[in-house]
This record gives C-alpha cells, structure tokens and sequence, in this order.
C-alpha cells in the first residue's frame, strides 16, 4: 500500500525533518500554481517522471522556471537513447501518485529502488525547496539539506546536473547512500 501525505508527515516527524505545508486547490501544471498558490518563500519545483528505452525510470526535480531539453537530456543523466513520460500505471506504482501529483518525495513509496532521482543544480542555491506532499492540493516548503537528506532516507542516490543549460555535461555528484 502507498504511503499518502500522512505517511509521509509521519515519515518527517519520525526522523526530525520539518516541513510547513500550504494547502490550496488542486495544481495540475506551473501555470497553475504560479497563479494560485499562496505566497511561500522558496524555491518551486517541477517534476517530470520520465522513462528511457531500457525501461529505467528517472524522478527529475527541478526550479519550476527551468527550460528542460528533453530531446538531449537522457545523455546528461545517462539514459538510454530519449525520455519520454512514464504513464500513469508506473506513477502510481513507483511514485504513488496520479498525474499532477508528481513530487520528490514520491519517492518514498519506491520501495525497490527502481526510480534515479536527478536533482537539478539550481535547487542548491534555496535554502527553501517547495513540492507537493503526494497530492496536489497542498505544497510542503522542506529545507534544501533535508530534501537530499530525505532522499537517502529513502535508500536513493540521486544525481546533481544543470538542467537548464543543454551544452552541460552531467555532474559526477552523486550521494551516498
């Protein structure tokens, strides 16, 4: 069974993370959000769960202003050949999630570890890292440092690489687990 945002409240609490969420209506795109969401300090991301020809699955998170290529991107994260949008079966069974709903800490429902995290290089520069807790209808503001800290928690190595500029070759950056 899928943690849902209590879980995952509870998963923060249980290892001293804090977190302030927002509630609001549903979000399904940037647009959206921009438009609608309360005003919150931090950095705003978007998150694309991506699949490459090998059936390798990528967790992107990046600033929701950030311009992704994904015609070249599966080179700057090691995929095979291009990406393309993993469907609604695999969210929900990787992730947890429906679409619209896709977050970094979908993660912790990835109990095999089957999904790459690719952190874009940006998000360092925030202290204040802002995704949705598992649903669309609230937004959870988390400390830059906790996020990474929240990943290897969840027993994922995520990769850092600048996502917003195509000429970039990927970072060797990786985390311990």
């Amino acid at each position: 069974m899928a943690v849902t945002r209590d879980g995952l409240m509870a998963f923060f609490a249980e290892h001293g993370i804090e977190t302030r969420t927002y509630d609001h209506p549903a979000l399904f795109t940037v647009e959206e959000s921009r438009s609608t969401r309360p005003d919150m300090p931090g950095a705003h991301t978007k998150n694309l769960f991506l699949k490459d020809k090998k059936g390798r699955y990528f967790l992107v998170v990046a600033r929701e202003e950030t311009d992704i290529a994904l015609k070249s991107l599966h080179r700057k994260i090691g995929g095979a050949g291009r990406l393309s949008f993993a469907g609604p079966e695999a969210m929900a069974a990787l992730l947890g999630v429906e679409p619209g709903s896709v977050t970094a800490f979908g993660v912790v429902n990835d109990r095999e570890r089957i999904v790459t995290v690719v952190l874009d290089e940006s998000l360092a520069n925030s202290d204040i890292v802002n995704a949705h807790p598992l649903t669309n209808t609230a937004t959870t503001a988390i400390r830059h440092d906790d996020l990474t800290r929240f990943f290897r928690l969840t027993g994922h190595d995520f990769l850092v690489t600048t996502l917003g500029d195509d000429d970039q070759t990927p970072s060797n950056e990786t985390s311990a687990r």
